[in-house]
């Protein structure tokens, strides 16, 4: 089993509820809400670099860090564009909903670095909103903050399929 995303947060945010899928198609440009916060720490950033073989120093060796640009090791910005299911479900739901399948991304930058111990949260802003049969594609902007930054650490556009 996997254990769940740490999360730390005074208040949890509240998770926007939207009652039918097809409420969406006239919320195009709109909010959709925000995530709850989640804690990114070095066992995190350790278990991702093993998952994915990339052991950059940057991400793995808290001394070495130490000496480099960000004077402590950072996440990898795949981590954090990994992390994007688990704010969407803690961000916003459609209730008909019974299935949603990610598509692709449109866009992807990553404007700052994540230092370990970063708290994230992120944006949702509706893009787009296509009928499909059975569901709809959504395009959402997401912005992902990190507590305390005055640039956003990802900025992407999200392509999901959501069924009812």
């Amino acid at each position: 089993m996997t254990p769940e995303p740490a999360v730390s947060s005074p208040a949890p945010a509240a998770v926007t509820r939207i009652a039918h899928l097809a409420d969406l198609a006239g919320r195009v440009g709109e909010v959709l809400g925000h995530s709850g916060w989640i804690t990114i720490d070095q066992a995190r950033i350790d278990r991702f670099a093993e998952a994915t073989g990339d052991h950059q120093w940057i991400h793995v060796d808290p001394v070495r860090a130490a000496q480099g640009p960000y004077k402590t090791t950072i996440a990898h910005g795949f981590l954090t564009l990994s992390l994007l299911p688990w704010m969407f479900e803690h961000g916003f739901e459609v209730d008909d909903v019974r299935m949603g399948v990610n598509y692709g991304l449109n866009r992807v930058r990553f404007p700052a670095p994540v230092p370990v111990d970063s708290r994230l949260r992120g944006h949702f802003k509706l893009l787009g909103y296509e009928p499909l049969e059975g569901g709809a594609q959504l395009v959402v902007e997401v912005t992902i903050e990190a507590e305390g930054g005055a640039k956003p650490v990802c900025v992407a556009e999200s392509i999901t399929r959501r069924y009812i």
